[in-house]
This record gives C-alpha cells, sequence and structure tokens, in this order.
C-alpha cells in the first residue's frame, strides 16, 4: 500500500472520524508512513475497519464527542498534535433529514469546537477538513468547479456548506493552517452500511437477490474509491504544511465520470455475472438530481491524480466483500434499501 515517508515518520496526528469508511483507511495509510496517530473515537462500532483490522491497537484513542471543545484542546495540547485530518460526520442524507439538529450538531458544531481548539493550540501547523460536493447545493452549471458558491439547502448539504465556510473564515480571519477537500460519493471495503448504493448492492448479489433501489436510480454523483480519497487527504496536508499560501484553499477530488445509481448497479452486476434486475423503488426525497466535481485545480496546483479508475476501485472493492462475507456468513440479513 505505501512506505515509510520522512514527512510522516513520528509527526503526531489528529484523526476525528477514525471508525467511518475513509477515516479506516486514513490511518491505514498514515501508520504506514510512520506516523503517531492519535483518533477521536465516540462510539464504539466492532465492524468497523478501524477496529476489524487492529488500528485501534496501534494509535491512541481520545474518547468524547467532537463538538467538546475543551475535551479537544486538552487532547491537541497534551498530545502536541501537529497535523490534523478532520473526517467525522454524520454523513447520511435519510438521517439528516429526519433528525436535523444532531447532524446539525455533529458537522457544523463540531467543526468550529476542533478549529477553536486549534487556533489555541500552537503545535498545530496543518488541518484538512473533509467538505463534500454537497457542500455546493444544487447548481446551475455542471461539473462544480471551486469558484462556485457554496449553497446548500436540505439538512445534510447545508451542514457541509456551513462546515466548509467556517473553515475558510478560520483561515482568513486567524491565519488557522486549514484546507479543504470537496469529494463525492465514497465507496470501498469496510462500507457496512447496506443502505449505501454499493455496498447494499454488493450484498444482494452475493446472495443471488434482487437488489432494491431506492431512489429512481437517476440521481448522478461522482463516486470516489476510498483509497483515493485517504491519498487525497495526506497529500494535502502534506502540500499545506509546505506551503502556508493553500491556507483557506479548497479543492475538488474526482475521477470526472460521473455515473447514476442505476449505473453503479449494472457495473455490479455485469461483473459479478447476475441475471437479476434491480427493484426501483422511485422514491427521491430531498436530494439534488445531478452533481459532478471538476477536479483540475487540484491536478494542476497539487500534482494531485487518482489512483484507481471506477473498475479498478470496484475490482478491489468487490474482493473486500467477497472475503467479508465468506469470514462472516451469518452477517445481519436485514431488507436492502440502497440509495
Amino acid at each position: 500500500m505505501t512506505s515509510p515517508d520522512p514527512f510522516w515518520i513520528d509527526r503526531p496526528t489528529f484523526v476525528t472520524g477514525a471508525t467511518g469508511l475513509v477515516g479506516a483507511w486514513t490511518v491505514r495509510r498514515l501508520l504506514a508512513r510512520g506516523a503517531e496517530v492519535v483518533c477521536l473515537v465516540r462510539d464504539h462500532v466492532p465492524q468497523s475497519e478501524f477496529h476489524r483490522q487492529g488500528l485501534d491497537q496501534q494509535v491512541r484513542i481520545v474518547r468524547g464527542d467532537i463538538a467538546d471543545q475543551a475535551l479537544l484542546e486538552r487532547a491537541l495540547g497534551e498530545y502536541e498534535i501537529d497535523t490534523i485530518l478532520h473526517l467525522a460526520a454524520q454523513t447520511l442524507v435519510p438521517v439528516a433529514n429526519r433528525n436535523p439538529v444532531s447532524t446539525f450538531q455533529a458537522n457544523i458544531a463540531g467543526t468550529w469546537s476542533l478549529l477553536e481548539a486549534a487556533r489555541r493550540s500552537p503545535c498545530v501547523h496543518a488541518i484538512v477538513l473533509a467538505s463534500s460536493d454537497k457542500a455546493y447545493g444544487e447548481q446551475p452549471v455542471q461539473p462544480y468547479d471551486e469558484s462556485m458558491p457554496l449553497q446548500g439547502r436540505h439538512p445534510y448539504d447545508v451542514s457541509k456548506s456551513c462546515a466548509d465556510l467556517i473553515a475558510q473564515a478560520y483561515a482568513a480571519t486567524y491565519d488557522l493552517p486549514v484546507a479543504i477537500t470537496r469529494c463525492g460519493n465514497f465507496y470501498g471495503g469496510g462500507d457496512l452500511n447496506w443502505n449505501r448504493i454499493v455496498p447494499g448492492t454488493i450484498r444482494s448479489y452475493l446472495r443471488h437477490r434482487r437488489p432494491v433501489v431506492r431512489s429512481t436510480g437517476q440521481l448522478v454523483r461522482d463516486y470516489f474509491y476510498v483509497e483515493d480519497g485517504a491519498e487525497a487527504y495526506l497529500m494535502l496536508a502534506k502540500k499545506l504544511r509546505e506551503n502556508p499560501e493553500l491556507r483557506g484553499r479548497a479543492f475538488n477530488f474526482s475521477n470526472h465520470d460521473p455515473r447514476t445509481a442505476l449505473d453503479m448497479v449494472n457495473l455490479i452486476k455485469q461483473v459479478l455475472g447476475s441475471d437479476l434486475e434491480p427493484e426501483i423503488l422511485g422514491q427521491d426525497s430531498g436530494e439534488i438530481r445531478y452533481q459532478a466535481l471538476n477536479s483540475d485545480l487540484a491536478r494542476r496546483e497539487l500534482g494531485w491524480m487518482p489512483l484507481y479508475d471506477l473498475q479498478a476501485g470496484m475490482k478491489l472493492t468487490l474482493d473486500w466483500y467477497r472475503q467479508f462475507f465468506a469470514d462472516n456468513p451469518n452477517t445481519e440479513d436485514d431488507h436492502d434499501r440502497p440509495q
């Protein structure tokens, strides 16, 4: 995967959201490169790759909530944190629509709490905040680029717009060393939220059942492989540490290959050789119809390029799930409701 990197060796690095899909892959890469990793963990999620791969045994863990500013100040100070990767968030659109306040608390209050704690911590020299394509809201022009306004309208989108703008405010007002990533829909091994289109569809086909698509299947998104996301965070943190002019800047990361949800189902169906057609529920609610990102800025200014195209990322993802179900044949079998 990767090898020790002189930049990361012994660098005290604080990761929020370590038990999430991208968080676990990010921690794995940091450890492989020699960083001293400290993780903020709120809930114990034993099925997370963070625990299943024993990453929790290789890092220091601070237990608590992302909105607890006093806790964050203590952690950043005691562990003399140099670099922060802020990945913690409530990421599910249906949950945000049902429970907007808890989503705002995690995504907005959690962001200002962490940035304020970092402002008070003299050891912090680089912060990468994980925003999202949802921060743009719905735009009249596709694909989105970084010059476009942030105008989320629905609860999840608004929470990402706000967190993104708060990070920009801390950079502009306090010269806080924070930069922002905006990525599309992550997929990859380790995602056990069966309501998402990729894991839910894979599970259905591996169990010889018709996958269920909650939406019309026509919502268009960027699908971004999880290891590309982890690598983008590490690259941006390193570039930010080397170049203070990146403070307050936001960068899109994308393969430039947007797909509908039904495209993703059909890709998985084809690779797995199934003849089962999906069941389409047509229940789109509070979601943007078309979102795609232009990542030319990151390619030009950061020298970034994706490591995996959709086909390569999907092959690795399917291999992961085949092994997972072979190892866990009695995984809970509730009704699939992918997006």
